[in-house]
């Protein structure tokens, strides 16, 4: 059996050669056994009706054997010739003919160089590319923190709002000014804070 690669007859039939010759082999190998049986078979039957005849059945089993032998080795000869006229004539592309999909090759030619540049430049829009999807990404990021912040400056400034109500209310016109009224009142707080723990410290002293 041919044993040299054949990929380009291979992508355009969808099997090696070479795989179709050997299943070609096979089946008619498979027959010529097949075949030999029958013949055997048959002059088994004859020998039946054969009374005086002094052939027994293991001697045509030898003789069968032996011409089987000699049919297998005429048929390797002849099947070798058709497996060589097949693989060249008939389940071979000529080097001069290219398939459909590779028609595009008869238009456009292409070093090794020019290949690896193309490759280069691809690796470079694919990073490219990525990098832009990364900044996408953290750009979307940021809006949805910008977003949360808008939410919180909302919530307080009605907050400020609510408090300035208030302060109108309880008579205060003006924020500000409630602000630092708050904070005198805190500092009254602290000191009265600190005169009682000083006396309650001298009371404990005592």
């Amino acid at each position: 059996m041919s044993v040299t690669p054949m990929v380009y007859e291979t992508q355009f039939f969808g099997f090696t050669p070479q795989t179709c010759m050997l299943r070609m082999y096979i089946a008619f190998q498979d027959h010529l056994f097949d075949m030999m049986l029958v013949v055997e078979e048959v002059i088994l039957k004859k020998l039946e009706n054969m009374h005086h005849a002094n052939i027994t059945p293991s001697q045509i089993r030898r003789s069968t054997e032996k011409f089987l032998s000699f049919m297998k080795k005429h048929f390797n000869k002849f099947f070798g010739k058709m497996e060589q006229m097949l693989l060249q004539m008939v389940l071979s592309i000529p080097k001069n003919v290219l398939l459909p999909e590779d028609k595009v090759q008869e238009k456009f030619h292409y070093t090794s160089g020019q290949v690896q540049e193309l490759q280069d430049k691809i690796g470079q829009l694919e990073q490219q590319v990525k990098a832009e999807i990364f900044a996408q990404q953290a750009l979307q990021a940021e809006l949805e923190e910008q977003k949360l912040v808008q939410v919180h400056l909302e919530k307080i400034l009605q907050w400020f709002d609510s408090l300035d109500g208030a302060c109108r209310e309880h008579g205060t016109s003006n924020l500000k000014e409630s602000f630092a009224f708050l904070k005198t009142t805190s500092h009254k707080l602290q000191n009265v804070v600190q005169e009682v723990d000083k006396k309650s410290k001298k009371l404990q002293q005592n």
